[in-house]
């Protein structure tokens, strides 16, 4: 095989898909929907009604209402929104919140924001495969607990919680329950119609639509403060004027998603990665394999650096942890609260297969991978001791 370019990234972000890039150029010009949607003009009715419509396709893919849909700059802002608003709102009640440790830094970082603030926090711990278990839930609730918030789907190994377990003893408690699904929508089921969660999450770069854009589900009847003010845009929630077209853009990649098609393709493509990457000795998976996202792959790679074999095979899109974190030197947070070394843990590569993966692009990175390890376990066993001391 001759070298090519492979993206297989896809849990950091997706290529946006072509028809929800040209809904989006429908509203950015003056012979489309380009206007403030708050505006009373018809323009500005023109672009409310697209607005709308895509509210009502994000919903739908959730199992949601419309209006319980409030937009966001992404998950990351929905995230500080669902812990910050809610501890807040519900002040009266109490000042605990309780989170997990394998959480996305968007999750970790405000809820420590929060404990400085004045919050009791408890960190929930996990298994070796990367699971909370829903029981210990029985253990830390309290009287004073407000809010619980744990992710649907893990960014870096692809494990999935069972969050309508964990609503449920939150539901029986009174407790608020939220979930970080950034990477689930369009990959696994999720419908908040149908499990007891209170709050949701959602981003559209993960599921081929455009940066920039989010959203935020709040159950009817749960009651958020909100961060911002200086309209009562969303609710009164999320004030400023909403960017038409990345709204738009998040209707049309919620619409398109065939989740049923989609999970079957990625895992097929996820599955032969793993089969081709498990003949090389001493590799391992990292999380569940049972219990995990059909896009996301998360491998060890004993005595190779990850970052060192990443750089290896440049030509191939990976990812030595979140993307989120690709500036830090530090171990992944999530493979050390899975028992992994830093050593172990420092040797790991997520790789993430998308809608528009080919078994050939599969194929390819188990060869070049399988030919990068073998030189670079060669390299380390032959160095002297003085290398590696």
């Amino acid at each position: 095989m001759t070298a090519r370019s492979v993206y297989l990234d896809h849990a950091a972000t997706t290529p946006i898909d072509a028809v929800v890039a040209a809904a989006m150029a429908e509203c950015m010009q003056l012979s489309g929907a380009f206007a403030n949607p708050s505006s009373t003009h018809a323009f500005g009715r023109e672009a409310a009604a697209r607005v709308s419509a895509a509210r009502a396709q994000v919903a739908e893919r959730i199992g949601a209402e419309p209006e319980s849909i409030v937009f966001t700059s992404g998950a990351t802002e929905s995230d500080n929104l669902a812990l910050r608003g809610a501890m807040a709102a519900r002040r009266a009640r109490g000042a605990h919140l309780v989170t997990s440790v394998t959480e996305h830094k968007a999750v970790l970082d405000t809820a420590k924001l929060l404990a400085e603030r004045g919050a009791s926090v408890t960190w929930l711990s996990c298994d070796s495969d990367g699971r909370i278990d829903p029981a210990v839930l029985d253990d830390v609730l309290t009287d004073e607990t407000v809010l619980v918030s744990v992710m649907h789907v893990n960014n870096e190994t692809g494990v999935v919680q069972d969050i309508a377990a964990l609503g449920e003893r939150c539901r029986a408690r009174n407790v608020l329950f939220h979930t970080d699904a950034a990477q689930s929508v369009g990959k696994i089921p999720l419908a908040v119609n149908r499990i007891p969660v209170d709050i949701v999450s959602l981003t559209a770069h993960k599921l081929h639509g455009p940066k920039g854009i989010g959203a935020l589900y709040v159950r009817p009847g749960v009651s958020l403060a909100p961060l911002q003010f200086g309209g009562e845009q969303e609710r009164g929630l999320r004030p400023g004027t909403l960017p038409t077209h990345q709204v738009v853009g998040m209707g049309e990649a919620f619409a398109r998603a065939d989740p049923a098609s989609d999970s079957e393709h990625l895992r097929v493509l996820r599955e032969r990665l793993w089969e081709g990457l498990a003949k090389i000795d001493g590799v391992r998976r990292n999380g569940s394999a049972t219990h995990s996202s059909p896009h996301v792959l998360n491998v060890a790679f004993p005595g190779v650096s990850g970052e060192t074999l990443r750089l290896a095979i440049e030509e191939i899109a990976v990812s030595a942890g979140s993307a989120c974190n690709a500036e830090t030197l530090e171990s992944s947070h999530v493979l050390t609260a899975m028992g992994l070394s830093d050593a172990l843990a420092e040797s790991s590569i997520r790789f993430s297969v998308g809608r528009d993966t080919t078994l050939d692009d599969i194929d390819y990175a188990v060869q070049r991978t399988t030919e990068a390890v073998t030189h670079l376990s060669g390299f380390a066993s032959s160095a002297p001791s003085w290398c590696t001391s």
